[in-house]
C-alpha cells in the first residue's frame, strides 16, 4: 500500500516535464493500491445511486412537476454548486484530524439521508433543500476521498490512480442511468421506484466505505520519508497561496463559470431530435461509458504529456460539443458526437484536476488544496446553470450555446497563458 507522499513536490526527475508530465515511461513499475479499488467500489455503488436520480430530474422537474427551465436552473446550479459550501472546511478538518475515512463516511451519510427525502419531495422548495442535503454530503466527502487517493498512488503514476478510481465510479455513473431507463420503460411516471433503488444503492455504498476501506492516516499524521508531517494549526487563507495553486484555482473557476450542466445539453439534443420521454436516460449512460473507456488512458497521457495540458485539451473538448449541439442537424450520428465529447471532456479534467492540486499543495494540507480546487469549480458551475436557464429563457436553447461556446473559447486561450505560467510550472513536476 502507498501511504508515502514523498517526491509528490520536490525537485524535477529526470525525464519529468515541468508540468506534471513526463517525458519517458515512468521508472516505476505501475502497482494498483487495494485501497483505491475499494474507494472505487464505493463511487461506484454512490453513483449508481446519484446518477439513476440525475438521470430523470430534468424531465420530473419540466415534465413530471410542471416546473419551468429557469427552475430548473436553479436546482441544476444547486445540483451542481451546493457541495462548495462545505469542499474546503472538509478538506481543512480531514487534515486536521489525520482520519480522511471519517470525514468521508459522514459526507456518504449525508447524502444517503437525503435519498430518503428524496421520497417525499414534491415541489419546488421540498426538491430544493434535498438536493442541497445530496450536494452538500458530496462536497464533505469529496476531499478527503481524494486525499486518500492521493497518499494511497505512487506519486509518479498518480494522474493513472485517479483514472481507475474515476473508471470504476463511472462503472456506476452509466449503471445508474441505465437502472432509471428500465424502470421508466416498465413503469411509465415510474420516478418513485427510481428513487427507492436509490436508496438502497446508496445503503450498499456506506456500508462498503465503512467496512472495506481501511482508516489510513493523512494530513498532519502523514508520514514523508519516515517523518511525520508538520502540523496543520487552525485554518488561514493564506494556506491556498501555493506557488503556482492560486494560478489553477483561476483558470479552473474561468473555465467553470462557462460549464453549464449535462441536463441542458440532454435537453437540447431531445428538443432537436424528438427522443421519447424513456429514451432520455440512455443520453446519461452514453457519456458515462465514454469517460468510463477514456478515464484511465487519459491519466496516464496526463501523467506523461502534462496534467496541466490535459486539462485544458478536455474544454476544447466541451467546446466541441457545445458547437455540435448548436448546429442545425439532428439525428444519432449528432448526438453520440455529442456524448463522446463530453464523456472526453469529464475524463480529461475530474480526476485530472485532483491530480493537479495535489501536487501544488503540501502533504500536511493535501485534502484543503484539493477541497479547494473543487470548491472553485463547483461555485462556477452552479453560476453557469442558473446563468445559462435565463439565458436559454431569454435566447432560446441554441443561441444560449453558441454564446456559452464562443466565452469558453476565449476562456480556454486564457487558461492557457495562467497555466504555462513559469511559476506553476516550476511546481508541477
Amino acid at each position: 500500500m502507498y501511504i508515502s507522499v514523498s517526491d509528490r513536490r520536490g525537485g524535477k526527475k529526470d525525464g519529468q516535464v515541468a508540468d506534471g508530465g513526463s517525458t519517458d515511461q515512468p521508472r516505476t513499475r505501475f502497482k494498483l493500491s487495494s485501497t483505491i479499488v475499494w474507494l472505487g467500489v464505493v463511487s461506484m455503488f454512490t453513483d449508481i445511486s446519484s446518477e439513476s436520480v440525475a438521470a430523470i430530474l430534468p424531465l420530473y422537474i419540466t415534465g413530471f412537476l410542471g416546473l419551468s427551465v429557469v427552475a430548473f436552473g436553479v436546482l441544476d446550479g444547486i445540483n451542481q454548486g451546493a457541495s462548495a459550501l462545505v469542499r474546503i472546511a472538509a478538506g481543512w478538518a480531514s487534515d486536521r484530524m489525520g482520519h480522511p475515512k471519517r470525514v468521508a463516511l459522514a459526507g456518504y451519510g449525508l447524502s444517503m439521508a437525503a435519498r430518503i427525502g428524496l421520497l417525499f419531495a414534491g415541489g419546488f422548495w421540498s426538491l430544493t433543500a434535498v438536493i442541497t442535503g445530496d450536494r452538500i454530503g458530496k462536497g464533505i466527502r469529496t476531499a478527503p476521498r481524494d486525499a486518500l487517493i492521493t497518499v494511497s498512488a505512487q506519486p509518479e503514476h498518480l494522474a493513472r490512480h485517479f483514472g481507475v478510481h474515476r473508471m470504476l465510479d463511472n462503472i456506476g455513473a452509466a449503471t445508474g442511468p441505465l437502472l432509471a431507463f428500465f424502470v421508466l420503460m416498465l413503469i411509465p411516471n415510474g420516478y418513485l421506484t427510481v428513487f427507492v433503488i436509490s436508496l438502497a444503492f446508496a445503503v450498499i455504498g456506506v456500508a462498503a466505505l465503512a467496512l472495506l476501506v481501511p482508516d489510513l492516516r493523512a494530513g498532519r499524521h502523514c508520514t514523508e520519508n519516515g517523518r511525520a508531517g508538520p502540523p496543520l494549526i487552525s485554518f488561514r487563507w493564506r494556506m491556498l497561496r501555493e506557488p503556482g495553486l492560486g494560478r489553477l484555482l483561476i483558470a479552473a473557476g474561468l473555465l467553470g463559470l462557462l460549464t453549464v450542466g449535462d441536463g441542458f445539453i440532454y435537453l437540447v439534443l431531445q428538443d432537436k431530435n424528438s427522443y421519447a420521454v424513456q429514451w432520455f436516460p440512455l443520453l446519461y449512460v452514453g457519456t458515462n461509458l465514454v469517460f468510463l473507456a477514456f478515464a484511465i488512458p487519459i491519466g496516464r497521457l496526463a501523467d506523461r504529456w502534462g496534467r496541466a495540458k490535459v486539462f485544458v485539451a478536455g474544454h476544447t473538448a466541451l467546446l466541441a460539443c457545445y458547437l455540435l449541439t448548436a448546429l442545425p442537424f439532428s439525428g444519432i450520428g449528432p448526438t453520440l458526437g455529442c456524448l463522446v465529447l463530453l464523456g472526453i471532456f469529464y475524463a480529461a479534467t475530474d480526476g485530472v484536476l485532483a491530480a493537479l492540486a495535489s501536487q501544488l499543495t503540501p502533504p500536511e494540507r493535501l485534502a484543503t488544496g484539493i477541497g479547494a480546487a473543487q470548491t472553485v469549480v463547483a461555485v462556477s458551475r452552479m453560476a453557469a446553470s442558473a446563468g445559462f436557464g435565463v439565458l436559454w429563457f431569454s435566447v432560446g436553447p441554441v443561441t444560449a450555446m453558441v454564446v456559452v461556446g464562443a466565452l469558453l473559447a476565449a476562456a480556454v486561450v486564457a487558461s492557457l497563458f495562467l497555466l504555462n505560467s513559469t511559476g506553476l510550472k516550476k511546481h508541477m513536476a
